[in-house]
């Protein structure tokens, strides 16, 4: 390394002082590109990609706020709908389905139990209706009674509505509902 740093010595020394300059000034050029690019360059870039972090953060937490939001809500409502089980009185299913059909003016074709899966919390109790010729108003009528029934909590789980090929205006009905009680 000596001898190359010797040669170096004595190049620059038999340069004139304009040629001193010019090397000293593309020297200092190199040097500047060489920190700009070793050193800012890379800098520049590392806090862009934390700011580009950030960002993504910041809208992860958004999500996740409104996810909250979202879960608090469910949950709320599922509180709600336990509490309603486990205080709501108990009575037949069939037979508040015949006092609400009745309400509404509804005369039942058939109410057929159906099988049900297992839960550790809740029974489940469904049965599937059969109504034949029925107007729309009390299809109606007779759904918002079994959804808004006060005693006990019930849920209508699916529902088919055929218009009668003989009478148009009348409807063919088929639906289940569901009653779960504490186990």
């Amino acid at each position: 390394m000596t001898p190359l740093i010797a040669r170096l010595r004595a190049a620059w020394d038999n340069l004139a002082d304009r040629e001193r300059l010019m090397v000293a000034a593309a020297g200092g050029t190199l040097g500047i590109a060489l920190v700009w690019l070793l050193v800012v360059m890379p800098a520049l870039g590392a806090r862009n990609r934390v700011d580009e972090r950030v960002v993504g953060a910041e809208q992860q937490l958004q999500v996740m706020e409104r996810l909250r939001g979202e879960f608090d809500a469910v949950s709320g409502r599922l509180e709600s709908v336990e509490q309603r089980i486990r205080t709501g009185r108990r009575g037949n299913l069939r037979t508040t389905l015949e006092n609400l059909a009745q309400q509404s003016g509804v005369k039942i074709e058939s109410m057929e139990p159906q099988p049900s899966p297992a839960n550790q919390q809740y029974r489940e109790t469904k049965v599937q209706i059969d109504l034949k010729a029925v107007t729309l108003a009390q299809t109606v009528s007779y759904l918002h009674r079994i959804i808004g029934s006060q005693r006990e909590v019930l849920s209508v789980k699916s529902l088919r509505i055929r218009t009668r090929p003989d009478q148009p205006e009348l409807l063919d009905v088929t639906f289940t509902v569901s009653s779960f009680e504490p186990v």
